[in-house]
């Protein structure tokens, strides 16, 4: 998708291409940018874009690429952060509301996106639908660490919560709403942990 020069000028201008349409994208939505305001802001031409993108479509894919590559991140870095499986949920879940209580928070770019391209053909939702089932696959699995059967249900619904809290989160006050999904969280681990066999009590 990118080249190089000599001098690297390309790939600086792809950097440029797509941090400034992640900005844009992520605080004012994608159908209402246009290639010309991204163009303009990254201080490239038309010419340069379309040298490493086929097209808008192709920028919005290579924005939420970059999105799902960052959460990735940032989940396997929580999950790396304690060996008990409750405790992991726990720092997963802190990672969302870091991000709820952050400058600049718009809710989740995924959903976001979701929203404005919802033909479930489209390869952007294509590319939201395969970052939540990653997302999703990634929590049910944390949770059969606790309570295999339980897993896949509570799974839906930390997805759930989730969703909620990332939605509410730029509409109310921040800390409320992350308090109250931290609390929901608890709630959820406390159901699963005593319907495990052999109740463990490692939560």
């Amino acid at each position: 998708m990118s080249k190089k020069t000599q001098g690297g000028t390309i790939s600086e201008a792809r950097t440029r291409l797509l941090n400034t349409a992640t900005r844009i994208f992520y605080t004012e939505g994608i159908h209402s940018v246009g290639i010309d305001r991204i163009t303009a802001e990254a201080q490239v031409t038309r010419a340069t874009l379309y040298r490493h993108f086929a097209g808008k479509e192709d920028l919005v894919l290579a924005y939420l690429d970059q999105a799902d590559q960052a959460i990735r991140t940032q989940i396997t870095t929580a999950i790396a952060s304690t060996p008990s499986p409750p405790d992991q949920v726990r720092a997963v879940a802190r990672t969302i509301t870091d991000g709820i209580q952050s400058p600049g928070f718009r809710g989740c770019a995924f959903l976001n996106a979701a929203a404005e391209y919802f033909d479930p053909a489209h390869p952007i939702h294509q590319a939201v639908l395969a970052h939540r089932q990653w997302f999703l696959t990634t929590l049910t699995d944390l949770l059969a660490r606790t309570n295999e059967a339980e897993a896949p249900a509570g799974g839906q619904h930390l997805v759930m919560l989730r969703d909620g809290a990332m939605a509410a989160g730029c509409l109310f006050d921040p800390k409320l709403i992350s308090e109250t999904f931290l609390h929901g969280v608890e709630g959820l681990l406390r159901t699963i942990t005593a319907q495990a066999p052999d109740n463990p009590a490692d939560d």
